[in-house]
């Protein structure tokens, strides 16, 4: 079926297609779950265990069993992936994860985060949002690549050494047990947090979501007589891509990434409608707009450097066990904990002046 389709319609449009319903789902279930990296450090850097900590253990331990169990039950193969095959940066993962931490804190929310809430209204995050993708764009090929290039040469790793699996020494079905044990602590550990059972279900899908893009675009590859990249959710690089090629080009040649981004934005919109959660938020005296600003320079040239945003590097990257992931998401959880308590620090300084 998947080989008719590819000849009916051709790679572009059934590649374009997959990822607008990834996106859909992605968009859908992280506005009904809240889903956010940013609130679940705040809760750790305050120094409880919350329901946004809660939330965002059930999408990654989620999106690593399903990931895993599909590597094990031969539905899926990554050594192909980005994130596994090509030489990676150590440097950039530590560097770009402590930065793109810093900046998410600054701009309440990460990239996938501000792209979710701009659909349901929020200006500040469009805003910052673009700021984020014009920067990542200078960081990729534009004035600011010669710089995100020597910090990323600083310290690389590649080979098996990026899989931190076999590292680890742990196969595929081991790694998915252990993701499944613990994607049942996060469950129980929602529930005695009080989340509604509606917002963990949806936190299940957005692990769905993740899982569901690898599948797909390895299916599509494995059918394909074109090269096609084997990825799955991640918003900076896509967002960049899709920018450009509404503002430089006449015509617009879809692939994964291209039709995940107004999937994400539909989905969230359309729940946030349905809820009737729908509202236009601006900047005001509370939040400020060169902080958002400075948060998404941050985390522009963060992401790029870290090879990913905190879903693209943090979860998709992390289901597939990249070294160079892992690295980035701790260290974005390290650099969003320590600004927590910087600036909890200061509010407590200035309010007792």
């Amino acid at each position: 079926m998947l080989e008719d389709l590819l000849v009916t319609w051709g790679e572009p449009l059934v590649l374009g297609f997959a990822g607008t319903l990834t996106g859909l789902v992605f968009g859908w279930a992280a506005q009904r779950s809240r889903f956010c990296l940013r609130a679940a450090t705040v809760e750790v850097a305050e120094g409880h265990v919350g329901s946004k900590l809660a939330i965002w253990l059930i999408v990654f331990t989620t999106a690593l069993m399903l990931t895993q169990a599909a590597i094990s039950a031969n539905l899926l193969d990554v050594r192909d992936a980005r994130q596994l095959a090509a030489t990676g940066s150590m440097s950039g993962a530590v560097i770009g994860g402590l930065m793109f931490g810093v900046g998410m804190v600054l701009a309440r929310g990460c990239a996938s985060r501000l792209l979710v809430l701009s659909a349901t209204g929020n200006l500040r995050a469009l805003v910052t949002g673009l700021v984020v993708t014009l920067v990542a764009q200078a960081s990729f090929t534009g004035v600011l690549a010669p710089a995100r290039e020597q910090i990323s040469q600083l310290w690389l790793v590649g080979g098996s050494a990026r899989d931190l699996g076999p590292v680890l020494g742990l196969d595929h079905w081991q790694v998915a047990a252990i993701a499944g044990v613990a994607l049942i602590g996060a469950l129980v550990l929602a529930r005695s947090r009080e989340v509604m059972i509606g917002k963990s279900i949806a936190a299940i899908f957005v692990g769905v979501a993740v899982a569901m893009g690898w599948v797909a675009t390895y299916a599509i590859a494995s059918n394909s007589f074109e090269i096609v990249p084997i990825l799955s959710v991640t918003f900076t690089g896509p967002a960049t891509d899709t920018l450009m090629a509404l503002v430089s080009e006449r015509s617009v040649i879809l692939n994964f990434g291209i039709g995940l981004v107004p999937g994400v934005f539909i989905g969230s919109g359309a729940s946030a409608l349905l809820a009737r959660e729908w509202k236009l938020e601006r900047f005001g005296p509370d939040t400020p707009m060169e902080r958002y600003l400075a948060g998404a320079i941050l985390m522009g040239f963060g992401a790029m450097l870290a090879g990913g945003c905190a879903v693209g590097a943090g979860v998709s990257g992390g289901a597939i066990m990249s070294l160079t992931s892992w690295t980035a998401v701790f260290c974005m959880w390290l650099g969003a904990i320590v600004t927590i308590r910087m600036l909890a620090r200061v509010t407590s300084v200035s309010a007792t002046a």
